[in-house]
């Protein structure tokens, strides 16, 4: 693998090298593979439940509507970094310019934060359906939940600007080697080669303000969410609140079980690996065992999603008669 680094404090880096997961040519050819499948399963899996969305009247609710545009976001959260990832596999110099590598870092914190944002919505959506159930048409119209949709997407994007923007400002004089499979802010601050203390306190305190406010958030929503389902009289109506929410949740603990450690605890001691593996956990598992929760657990998405099955199945079988004519 040719590896080039700049030797020269005089001389910036205008690109960098992604090592990845340093390993023999026929490994890197199986994880190549592997991550294909995963990226596309990801894409078959959050498209099918955006399809669904958007071709079932039944399912056009605020719950659903959040639930749209999260599978529309994991869908870019794990664009951001894959394909450049399978691209590297199959490379023998790893480079990625030093734009390419900023633009990466800036788009995958925004989808990171946007996705805080949009479990705190849906478990805010889950508090009002449950603990406010005869109010929850009138607090919950379509312009409200457009208003909380646009929101998500804004904040999300404008979270992460700042420290991205401070850390593209600082002096990189090499070497440009980055032992991570995606630019992920940590590696950029130690490869500065000039102390950069404003840069690391506005990234850190910024990464831990919206995890762990959005967290506290949902832990509190549901905290009032369980306390309001276990009064309610018929135990239909519990499996039903418990089978909406324990989706949700299970969603909630993937998600943010690695990235507290992540990113919230940066004095601890990691391995190289680790923060590989826990990077690859939140940004390319997660998204892709979402659907799947969401459509096991749901009983509403999952017949909708046998009625999207059976309209492709009809398409399929009319579209060469269609030809033949």
């Amino acid at each position: 693998m040719n590896i080039s680094t700049v030797g020269s404090s005089s001389e910036l880096v205008s690109e960098f090298i992604l090592l990845g997961f340093p390993c023999s040519r026929e490994i890197q050819v199986i994880l190549f593979v592997l991550f294909s499948v995963i990226y596309v399963l990801t894409l078959m899996g959050n498209g099918s439940i955006i399809c669904a969305v958007c071709w079932n009247q039944h399912l056009h609710t605020p719950m659903y509507i959040l639930l749209g545009n999260f599978a529309f976001l994991e869908i870019w959260y794990v664009t951001s970094t894959v394909p450049n990832t399978l691209v590297n596999f199959l490379s023998e110099t790893k480079v990625i310019s030093f734009t390419g590598c900023f633009l990466q870092l800036y788009f995958f914190f925004s989808m990171g934060s946007t996705e805080c944002f949009f479990l705190s919505a849906m478990a805010l959506d889950r508090y009002i359906a449950i603990c406010h159930p005869l109010h929850y048409a009138i607090i919950m119209t379509g312009q409200r939940c457009f208003n909380i949709v646009i929101f998500c997407w804004v904040c999300g994007f404008l979270w992460y600007l700042v420290p991205v923007i401070l850390i593209s400002q600082l002096p990189f004089c090499g070497p440009n080697v980055i032992d991570h499979f995606v630019c992920d802010s940590g590696p950029l601050l130690t490869l500065s080669c000039a102390p950069a203390p404003l840069s690391k306190l506005t990234s850190y305190t910024l990464s831990s303000l919206i995890i762990l406010l959005s967290f506290l958030f949902i832990l509190i929503s549901y905290g009032f969410v369980l306390f309001a389902v276990l009064q309610l009289p018929s135990a239909s109506s519990r499996h039903k609140a418990f089978s909406t929410c324990g989706s949700h949740l299970t969603v909630v603990l993937l998600f943010y079980g690695t990235i507290v450690v992540m990113h919230v605890s940066p004095g601890s001691s990691h391995s190289t690996l680790m923060p590989k593996i826990m990077t690859l956990f939140y940004a390319m598992v997660t998204p892709l065992f979402n659907p799947l929760i969401y459509s096991l657990r749901n009983k509403e998405m999952k017949n909708a999603l046998w009625k999207l099955l059976e309209k492709l199945k009809i398409s399929v079988k009319v579209f060469p008669q269609q030809l033949q004519e």
